[in-house]
């Protein structure tokens, strides 16, 4: 009895060892087409027309009651951009193509992270004493607009990482404003705000 259930340990231990279906967001990570594991993802010469679909999210989980929000001025830790493996899709001719479409998936993590930086800074410099749990959605909801506007401008504007160059100066400008935030990361505490 006891081996049988050492047995199922090994079993599902070794089933869990590299499975790693939501990475948050990190500085050095590289996306390469191994994280792409929808079941559509496919480079084939018999692809028509490319397509890419991120599987990139911002997400904001507050648990706490009223009384323990009210005093909560930072919610750094309570938002995470991530990449979802199992919903990134990538559909492509090549290896060329599917390439420069990971290029373009990493520019819009790295974009994702820097507009969850600037929700929790929006999230920090307006949260009152009193505020309820439904302060933050309006500022959540403008931010998410702007990034999903500021994508589909780079998508657009670098015909889908057609443009490599325009898209690398687009990266590197997100990647300097990411250091601007670096107060906001998931782990940093912002600096009070000086009395007058």
């Amino acid at each position: 009895m006891d081996y049988k259930i050492f047995l199922l340990l090994v079993v599902l231990g070794y089933s869990a060892i590299g499975q790693e279906p939501k990475i948050e967001w990190d500085p050095d990570y590289q996306i390469t087409i191994n994280d792409f594991r929808a079941s559509q993802t496919k480079i084939d010469k018999s692809v028509t027309s490319v397509y890419v679909q991120s599987g990139i999210n911002i997400e904001f989980a507050v648990q706490m009651n009223n009384f323990v929000f009210m005093l909560t001025k930072n919610f750094n830790s309570k938002l995470a951009c991530t990449f979802q493996k199992e919903a990134a899709t990538l559909m492509a001719p090549d290896s060329v193509k599917a390439n420069q479409l990971i290029k373009l998936v990493q520019f819009d993590f790295d974009l994702s992270e820097l507009y969850t930086r600037k929700i929790r800074k929006e999230l920090f410099e307006n949260k009152k004493t009193f505020s309820d749990v439904t302060f933050f959605q309006p500022y959540f909801d403008k931010m998410i607009a702007e990034r999903n506007t500021a994508s589909a401008k780079i998508y657009s504007a670098t015909d889908f990482g057609n443009n490599g160059a325009l898209l690398k100066k687009e990266h590197d400008a997100v990647k300097k404003e990411i250091l601007l935030l670096s107060d906001y990361c998931k782990e940093c505490k912002p600096p009070k705000k000086e009395r007058k």
